[in-house]
């Protein structure tokens, strides 16, 4: 009782800086009525894990199948423990500090319902909801961490009781059992858990709305599996609608957030607005980034005179999420990136790392042999949620300068301070948008808009996030990646600085199968040198070449590597 009257006294205190969200008209607006662009991020994987953010997709998608592999190797109690240290570590205070200093106001959090309340099946009585303390001090401590750098959270049910689709990894949904959607119980739980969390919550000005079902995506009458032929969609505007009643006999400040079927698009059927401060969210994955995508959308928002969201998107190259925000800015719409954190990840602001012996379980998991032993298992699994905490990720600075300064910036920086005399590695090319940084030819994912268009940018899915293909390197002399895959036309430019005015050797480190040649060159196109790449017997066979007297100016000087006709591998060059 005492520790929920000092949570209360805590929210309440933060009405001095009130910035409550509201609708106006299609605008998002604070209490002072100024226009907020909600910029986000979404912490997947920390509530609610999908099996591709811990490389168990192939044998465990949704969360339950990726519990019973863990207990099956270090039993109920090993796991248990293995969730604790993976909750405590996967969001902090210093994580929501590091989003504040990188330009969020807004966090997305996927939850899953059984952090909050017990299963139907698992309830003693018909009817009965247990609240369970662990989800709502996970979202306290979030709540608070929030609240101290002014940034927005808004509570998002990922995964409903009983699951809301038919893609189950997405709501953790076991379909040996019933479904949101066949079940009335498992309706009232996720009714009666939103009114519990609107009660809760309902005097904070930080909590930045309600998101009521996550990508609903459900045939109800038509023959897509996920709703996107849904016509009427009756069913989840109801539920959506009671949901909202609830909410409101609690909580009549905060904005409801609603989404469509066909995983948030489908917004057919929809019935008479039921409040007067809701908003429409919509996802947006993997395809063209230009108004006719965002066409059904914007005709939402003019129909009903109501602000619209991506609630979701991500999960592409740099270029990608550039031009989206840009078009987003255009728009005035806001947005929520996902996910945050992923094991061997490129396209987030983080990556987690893997360890040799997390990757002995995946593939023991996935085609059997010795098992491993509990205390081996153990060992690998708690290291992995040690990996967890900020401090011990990779934080990607490549993606955050796309999502922040390249929509407004048109300029380079480094990515590196390259001092000369010194040695360059071909992965520090400068930061920048495609064009100015560098040039590739494969940079962008659009599939859902053409399926010829899908590519994975980065083949070689390491290090960066940008069209530039980087690969594991194992030569003697390494940063550990190299770029490969090079293509006729493709460049990188390089900010390097020099003490004096003076000519160098620049000595280049490659591997190639055939002749290659090279061109360096300054930003402005200015030709330095030439340079004839013999083959080395291999794509990492590596082999040195010097080309001398090439001239830079003393200071700040932008120098590019040409690719006249591609094939060659670079891991670094030396300038002396």
């Amino acid at each position: 009782m005492k520790k929920t009257i000092l949570f209360s006294a805590l929210l309440l205190s933060q009405f001095g800086t009130s910035q409550l969200l509201k609708t106006s008209g299609q605008k998002i607006v604070n209490d002072k009525g100024e226009n907020i662009q909600l910029r986000g991020l979404g912490p997947g994987g920390w509530m609610l894990q999908e099996g591709y953010m811990l490389k168990t997709a192939d044998f465990a998608g949704p969360q339950y199948k990726i519990k019973e592999k863990i207990a099956e190797l270090i039993g109920e109690d090993g796991m248990n423990e293995f969730y604790k240290a993976y909750w405590k570590n996967g969001i902090t205070k210093q994580d929501i500090d590091f989003l504040a200093k990188a330009g969020f106001n807004s966090i997305r959090l996927p939850m899953h319902y059984n952090l909050y309340t017990l299963p139907i099946e698992k309830e003693s009585v018909k009817g009965k909801n247990t609240w369970l303390e662990e989800g709502f001090k996970m979202t306290d401590d979030l709540l608070q961490w929030c609240a101290a750098n002014k940034i927005y959270l808004i509570l998002d049910l990922h995964a409903a009781p009983g699951g809301q689709g038919n893609d189950v990894n997405i709501s953790d949904n076991d379909k040996s059992k019933p479904s949101l959607w066949e079940n009335e119980e498992n309706q009232k739980k996720t009714i009666a858990l939103w009114k519990k969390l609107a009660d809760r919550y309902k005097d904070s000005p930080w909590i930045g709305g309600y998101d009521l079902i996550n990508e609903p995506n459900i045939n109800f009458t038509g023959k897509n599996p996920n709703g996107t032929d849904e016509m009427s969609n009756a069913p989840l505007w109801k539920l959506q609608k009671d949901i909202t009643t609830a909410i409101r006999e609690v909580d009549k400040k905060h904005i409801i957030f609603i989404e469509g079927n066909g995983w948030g698009n489908n917004y057919n059927g929809l019935t008479p607005i039921w409040d007067d401060n809701m908003v429409f969210s919509f996802h947006k994955y993997w395809n063209y980034n230009d108004d006719q995508t965002l066409k059904f959308a914007l005709d939402l928002r003019e129909k009903y005179n109501m602000p619209i969201w991506l609630g979701e998107t991500g999960e592409n190259s740099n270029v990608w999420f550039t031009e989206l925000i840009q078009l987003l800015d255009k728009h005035n719409i806001g947005y929520a990136f996902w996910p945050m954190k992923k094991i061997d990840n490129i396209a987030g602001i983080t990556n987690v790392k893997t360890t040799p012996e997390y990757e002995k379980l995946l593939e023991y998991w996935k085609n059997g042999g010795e098992k491993p032993s509990k205390d081996y298992a153990k060992k690998a699994l708690m290291q992995i949620a040690e990996n967890y905490k900020l401090s011990n990720t990779e934080i990607k600075n490549d993606v955050i300068d796309a999502m922040f300064r390249q929509v407004t910036d048109p300029s380079t920086k480094p990515f590196k301070n390259h001092l000369i005399p010194g040695r360059i590695f071909a992965s520090d090319y400068d930061l920048g948008r495609m064009g100015a940084a560098y040039l590739d030819k494969d940079f962008i994912n659009l599939w859902v808009s053409d399926p010829a268009k899908r590519s994975e940018w980065n083949s070689g899915q390491q290090m960066r996030n940008d069209g530039v293909d980087l690969y594991k390197c194992t030569d003697a002399i390494t940063n550990q990646y190299y770029v490969g895959k090079t293509e006729s036309g493709e460049w990188l430019q390089y900010t390097v600085a020099s003490k004096a005015d003076k000519n160098y050797t620049f000595s280049i480190r490659y591997a190639a199968e055939s002749n290659s040649n090279i061109k360096i060159e300054t930003a402005s196109g200015k030709l330095l040198a030439s340079v004839s790449l013999d083959s080395s017997g291999g794509k990492e066979n590596w082999k040195t070449v010097s080309v001398k007297n090439i001239p830079l100016l003393k200071g700040e000087n932008k120098i590019r590597i040409f690719f006249e006709n591609g094939g060659a591998n670079l891991n670094y060059f030396e300038i002396k």
